[in-house]
């Protein structure tokens, strides 16, 4: 063999030796992931990430996230104290069993429905807020996050963070409101079209009604139904607003959803889905052998293998604040001790009838309909929630800044219908 055939042999296994060894560097570092994809999985006791969330902190990119229960609620991680204790504290003040103050009962309407805290079984200095998810009801559902309010930082932020949050969008004194995310369904190519915050932020005054019509437009016409709906759901909202002095939100947003499916269709699926419902068990009731455990108005089943839920509404709010503080303070949230609440259905086959505040001791199932049941027979309902509480505090006066960005945005929102 000649000198030359022996070096272009040496180059070919010097070759072949270095992809065998990038193949074997890539094999371990897929097993790696998925080794890390499966004890994460096996941390979240059967939760996962949100799918569909639009904005905010999101899980596994943050330090906090939010996260889907296999119950369906949706789990929202406490933030670092101040501002987890706080959004804690607001909840529970708001859907406390003893409430009756009539502005708390009357904005119970405009929130998500709150069941207290949970904690994952292995984990139990993590604390999450447990919530209902409003997209829940929807097949397709079209999702937009907005941020209300001329400024989005408290009066106790510090002239850092004041600065930050202004350069962020200098026009939200002007505008009152800025588009966080959206996420809308397109009918034309059966597909989800999405936008972030920065899409937001590049909206200027002549821009925004533009901007904010793209949430209501299909791919084929502009949802005019969802944009009456909307509308008259922020009225109601701003009706709350008007009548209240004893709360200033900031940095708080609205979460708008409509059906993205045409109304046709979405009643199709929905009369196939209740035809099947009839025969099955409602779903949160357990089948023979199953025990339940009842957590704060949720009925889980087999909840040890899930987390628990707790609830602080027999709990004293400065004590939650101080086992958080405790809990942060050592890197991770304390633990709350476990308290047995009631049941709460959450069936289309089934109606709850509960006192104004919505924490009964024990709800009563009816039987609402063998067929459609009524809170289905809405194929173009709208749902606009507040969310995002970290940033509220007592006040003895009108929230302006809050009613001058729902005004405004309700000026934009009749723009975009009369056009």
């Amino acid at each position: 063999m000649t000198t030359q055939h022996q070096i272009v042999d040496s180059s070919l296994t010097l070759g072949q030796n270095q992809i065998i060894s990038c193949d074997s560097d890539r094999s371990a570092s897929e097993k790696e992931k998925r080794k890390s994809q499966d004890e994460s999985q096996k941390h979240l006791n059967g939760c996962v990430p949100l799918s569909h969330q639009v904005a905010g902190h999101k899980y596994g990119i943050d330090k906090v996230g939010i996260l889907q229960h296999p119950d369906g609620t949706v789990l929202k991680q406490l933030q670092p104290p101040p501002r987890g204790p706080r959004e804690l504290k607001f909840y529970s003040m708001v859907y406390d069993e003893h409430c009756c103050d009539p502005v708390l009962l009357d904005l119970q309407m405009h929130l998500p429905k709150y069941y207290g805290t949970w904690t994952p079984a292995d984990a139990p200095n993590d604390l999450y807020l447990k919530l209902d998810d409003v997209t829940r009801k929807f097949n397709k559902p079209c999702i937009m996050d907005v941020k209300i309010g001329q400024k989005s930082y408290d009066p106790y932020a510090l002239k850092e963070k004041k600065d930050q949050q202004i350069r962020k969008y200098p026009l939200m004194e002007e505008i009152g409101f800025l588009v966080l995310g959206m996420r809308i369904y397109l009918v034309n190519t059966d597909s989800y079209e999405t936008h972030d915050q920065h899409y937001g932020r590049g909206l200027i005054k002549e821009t925004i009604k533009d901007g904010l019509t793209k949430f209501f437009f299909n791919g084929n016409n502009v949802r005019k139904d969802a944009v009456t709906a909307s509308i008259q759901k922020v009225q109601k909202i701003l009706q709350w607003f008007e009548s209240q002095s004893q709360l200033h939100f900031y940095a708080s947003s609205l979460l708008f959803v409509y059906e993205g499916l045409p109304q046709q269709t979405a009643q199709m699926k929905r009369n196939a889905g209740s035809l099947a419902d009839v025969s099955a068990a409602p779903k949160g009731c357990p089948t023979d052998g199953e025990v339940l455990e009842y957590n704060n108005n949720v009925c889980v089943i087999g909840s040890m293998e899930n987390g628990r839920t707790v609830t602080s509404l027999g709990q004293s709010l400065s004590n939650m604040y101080a086992l958080h503080k405790k809990g942060c303070s050592q890197g991770h949230y304390n633990d709350v001790p476990l308290q047995i609440e009631t049941s709460e259905q959450d069936n289309s086959l089934w109606k709850r009838t509960t006192p104004p505040n919505g924490n009964d001791n024990k709800p009563q199932l009816e039987k609402e309909s063998h067929h459609m049941p009524a809170v289905m027979q809405r194929p173009n309902e709208v749902e606009v929630r507040m969310i995002d509480f970290a940033h509220v505090f007592p006040s003895n006066t009108k929230d302006e800044g809050y009613v001058y960005g729902l005004k405004n945005l309700l000026t934009v929102l009749q723009q975009i219908l009369n056009n």
